[in-house]
């Protein structure tokens, strides 16, 4: 092979409208996530041209040198993305330390950490992040998943043009083209049917995840290798261009993206920059390359990725620290300032290190940038741990009674609460931190065991969803001297309902469950009764599902009536509001809509054993964030396991009457 005979004819030029594109895909992404809190396309524009860009560039170097050797390939990546990652992230740091609120600071450093190695993405989707929820507490570099794909994809399609070479080398192939669209298209195809069904499944998981996102890079790819066997005609050049750009601006107006991305919805951004691409092929007087391919453009699009990476680090602290929607002049004041930010970092940072011959020169900047980092992280880490260390100190049992002080009236003395805020998101039951719960697009029923495993007298089982397993915390230590088995089995967003249809992962789920509570030998099963947070729900669905347990399967049910939830994060409130606003903003919702089903059921149905304890989550009749100086909520719907703890006397009481009276 050389340079006369190339391994395959693609049209290697600068291509300018694609600079103007990258631009634009960058400012969209930036203007949605300050002003919608929406998702506009851009990063699969991005994700597209990135497939085109690195195909290119390594068919480029196999049709020059006949080979793709991965050190050099690796190096080059690796000057590419590292210096830009390494200084974000240690500035991300360092402002962390002194402007990020405590509750979100141990997230943070471990996306940091999950961004210096490209696995964030992963990092996110195992964590059960919802990119698209605004009340989630967000990281200032939860978007670097974007790049940890990117990274991820490069290294894939290093293999797979070495399998491509190593097959047409040993098999002579002469229709390498064919060969190479095959690949692409068979990737393209398997890849876009897998993120259509698990979009439709189980999204969180599908935004995040790789093999969901590949078919992106593929159709970029594909777009490289045919892109010179496409002729197009100037009318079409034309209106191609400006219809994609327009269709592309229009992406987060027209789709309810929240719901549909990354499945085939995304077709429509990506199909938008392909007729981009398409049109620029064609020099026309009023084609949109005048447009995007001005010198304008072309220069602000080389640091387009900048700009992309730095708006939301500027965004998050702005939201942490004055507001949560910038105004018009703050928002436009961000996107100013990730783009001088962008451009300076791009020339004293990346370009010397990206453009530099001497490999040592760069690769010790880079060693001493990431150095620098894990020392950062290290220090941070030592100091969050020694904080909790020293509180843990302080902590006396009785300084600490949580809603004991409502129940028993007991005295609250004046003292620091707990958890440490930035404890709370992670003081989770259990069952959660030891992975005994399926994910509600999973059919597996999973069954944790705890308490007294052996020897025990009763069995105890948590069944049903995220509002149950909350009180699982209450149970393990009302039972601990009890010889008492506690099983789990929990499934998000799945509750022992009958409002599920026939067929569906959640019903087959439950239909798991109602056979194991059958073989099994359980005395009682503990579940949420009703569901506070929708007037118009079905509230009947869950009491028909009780009684069938208790007259079919014939285990008695303690049935708990739903915690008071809100449509605000309440943690986050309240490191960010003190808890005097947050008090006020919990008592302004109706945050009760079961009241008048509850009072019904109480009535009607006495064989079901019931416990209603909203009354313990307010102090002077007011609901509050915090109680006998434990911290109740861990978001806006979901307690604090410190705080299910303090509900153990009352827990204890009712299951031991229940088992007694059973035997």
């Amino acid at each position: 092979m050389n340079e006369k005979a190339p391994l395959i004819n693609i049209e290697r030029k600068f291509r300018l409208e694609i600079e103007g594109l990258r631009f634009v895909a960058a400012l969209l992404v930036a203007i949605y996530h300050i002003w919608f809190n929406r998702v506009s396309g851009g990063v699969d524009v991005f994700f597209v041209i990135s497939g085109f860009l690195i195909t290119s560039s390594i068919i480029s170097t196999i049709n020059r040198t006949g080979e793709i050797k991965f050190l050099p390939y690796i190096k080059k990546l690796m000057k590419r993305l590292l210096p830009s990652v390494f200084f974000i992230l240690g500035i991300v740091l360092i402002m962390s330390y002194f402007l990020l609120p405590k509750s979100i600071f141990g997230q943070t450093l471990k996306e940091v950490i999950a961004s210096m190695f490209f696995y964030q993405n992963w990092q996110l989707a195992i964590s059960n992040t919802n990119y698209l929820d605004a009340d989630q507490m967000k990281t200032p570099i939860e978007h670097f998943w974007a790049l940890s794909i990117q990274g991820q994809f490069y290294i894939i399609w290093f293999i797979l043009f070495a399998i491509i070479l190593i097959l047409i080398k040993k098999y002579k192939i002469i229709n390498v083209k064919w060969l190479i669209n095959t690949f692409l298209g068979v990737i393209f195809v398997a890849s876009l049917t897998y993120s259509i069904y698990l979009t439709s499944a189980n999204q969180q998981w599908a935004y995040f995840t790789t093999f969901t996102r590949v078919w992106q890079f593929a159709l970029g790819s594909l777009l490289c290798i045919n892109l010179s066997s496409i002729k197009v005609n100037k009318v079409f050049a034309v209106l191609a261009g400006w219809i994609g750009l327009f269709a592309l601006i229009s992406t987060g107006i027209i789709f309810d993206v929240s719901e549909k991305f990354p499945g085939y919805i995304a077709l429509w951004p990506m199909i938008a920059a392909i007729l981009i691409v398409l049109s620029g092929t064609r020099e026309t007087r009023f084609g949109v390359k005048r447009f995007l391919g001005s010198p304008f453009m072309v220069k602000i699009g080389g640091i387009s990725f900048g700009i992309y990476l730095w708006h939301w680090v500027l965004l998050s602290f702005y939201r942490y620290n004055v507001q949560e929607i910038p105004g018009v002049f703050m928002g436009i004041l961000i996107i100013l300032a990730s783009i001088a930010l962008s451009f300076f970092m791009t020339q004293l940072i990346e370009d010397p290190i990206r453009t530099s011959n001497n490999d040592k020169f760069s690769f010790k900047r880079l060693g001493i940038m990431g150095s620098i980092n894990i020392l950062i992280i290290g220090a941070l880490f030592f100091s969050f741990t020694m904080e909790q260390k020293k509180l843990k100190e302080m902590i006396v049992d009785e300084d600490y009674p949580g809603v004991m002080a409502v129940y028993d009236e007991v005295e609250v003395p004046d003292v620091e609460a707990i958890p440490e805020l930035s404890l709370v998101h992670g003081d989770m039951p259990p069952a959660n931190l030891d992975g005994f719960n399926s994910k509600r697009d999973e059919t597996e029923m999973i069954v944790g065991q705890y308490g007294e495993t052996e020897d025990y007298k009763a069995t105890v089982a948590l069944v049903g969803s995220s509002a149950t397993i909350h009180w699982q915390g209450a149970v393990l230590e009302g039972l601990k001297d009890h010889d008492i088995r506690v099983l789990t089995m929990i499934q998000y967003g799945t509750r022992l309902s009958q409002e599920f249809e026939e067929g569906t992962e959640r019903d087959i789920w439950l239909k798991k469950v109602f056979k194991y509570l059958k073989e099994e030998n359980i005395d009682l099963v503990i579940t949420q009764a009703t569901r506070s947070d929708e007037a118009d729900y079905n509230q009947s669905n869950i009491t028909n599902q009780l009684k069938y347990i208790k007259k079919n399967i014939d285990v008695d049910v303690l049935a708990v009536r739903d915690v008071p939830k809100y449509s605000f994060n309440v943690l986050e409130s309240l490191e960010k509001s003190g808890i005097d606003k947050t008090t006020e903003k919990m008592n302004e919702e109706n945050n009760q809509k079961d009241e008048k089903y509850w009072i019904e059921y109480m009535e009607q149905d006495s064989e079901i054993n019931k416990i209603d304890l909203t009354e313990n989550f307010k102090v002077e009749e007011k609901f509050q964030p915090i109680i006998g100086n434990i911290v109740v909520y861990r978001d806006k719907v979901h307690l604090s396991n410190t705080i299910s703890e303090s509900f153990a006397p009352i827990f204890q009481k009712e299951i031991l009457e229940i088992i007694e009276n059973d035997k």
